[in-house]
């Protein structure tokens, strides 16, 4: 008896432990709500993205890819509008792509967000330079150098704008400053001798372009010192042999064009024309107006 009423009363324990859990409502869990996560970049995040895309798009732009760094660049500028060196490599897309108004906007973009970098200021002027705008050049070549007043290449570019302006005298200074600041710059040396030969210092110019050999072998001293020496001696055999190596090394010298664009003036160019007068160059002319652009 003991033992059926025992296992009777079991059962209806867990019968009725059973109905209690029945009746009795789960426990409710918190409600977790789904919060959106919006990550907000900052400032300095902007800032570095746009400083690694104006690298990619320098290095686009030294392969020659102008579009490709185009695009990058003016995505850059998006990021970290406020950034002048960014604008100044828009600019030097825009020059590659020859748009030289747009290059414009952008380095005045980039001198007014910083006025103090002389570079810019030269960079500004160069582009003046290549619209034959020497007068707003030496403008702003001469503020850049009040910024910067060692910067050679700033003066040989002020000489440059003045040879544009028939200016000799001031040109000549100029690239004797640049020649002072950087012993070695052989094209402002080189614009000496040609400033020199305009004005009658035929001596003083062939001493020069003597001197430029000697630092560089290039095409153009040894053209014009060719043309200066046969003007002071017809039969000149050293004129003959460097108008050969000149001719060979950069053909376009063969033309009075190619002279005028790279500033030499009509004294000079009449020189050259007469020291190509002679026979024993007859060979070399043909083959540099057949090689030249």
């Amino acid at each position: 008896m003991k033992n059926s009423n025992h296992k009777k009363i079991k059962i209806e324990k867990l019968i009725l432990t059973a109905l209690l859990l029945i009746s009795i409502p789960p426990i409710q869990q918190p409600a977790i709500a789904f919060i959106p996560y919006i990550y907000e970049t900052n400032t300095e995040d902007l800032k570095a993205t746009s400083i690694k895309l104006a690298k990619t798009a320098a290095q686009l732009l030294h392969y020659g890819q102008f579009q490709e760094a185009s695009r990058l660049i003016e995505l850059a500028i998006r990021l970290n509008p406020k950034d002048s060196r960014l604008w100044s490599i828009l600019a030097e897309v825009q020059v590659k792509k020859n748009s030289l108004n747009e290059a414009s906007k952008s380095i005045a973009k980039a001198k007014e967000l910083n006025p103090k970098n002389a570079r810019l200021w030269f960079a500004e002027a160069s582009l003046n330079l290549q619209q034959d705008n020497a007068k707003k050049a030496i403008l702003l070549l001469q503020k850049g150098l009040s910024l910067e007043p060692k910067n050679a290449n700033a003066y040989f570019q002020l000489g440059n704008a003045r040879i544009m302006q028939s200016k000799l005298k001031l040109a000549l200074r100029a690239f004797e400053k640049a020649s002072t600041i950087k012993p070695d710059f052989w094209e402002a040396l080189n614009n000496q001798g040609l400033v020199l030969f305009e004005i009658g210092k035929t001596q003083k110019a062939i001493d020069i372009w003597r001197k430029v050999l000697k630092i560089k072998e290039n095409a153009e001293p040894m053209l014009a010192l060719a043309a200066a020496l046969n003007q002071v001696e017809k039969t000149s055999q050293e004129a003959l042999i460097l108008a050969k190596q000149a001719l060979s090394q950069n053909p376009n010298y063969v033309s009075s064009k190619y002279q005028a664009e790279q500033l030499w003036g009509q004294k000079l160019q009449e020189a050259t024309k007469q020291l190509f007068k002679d026979p024993d160059l007859d060979w070399d002319i043909e083959r540099a107006l057949t090689n030249s652009k």
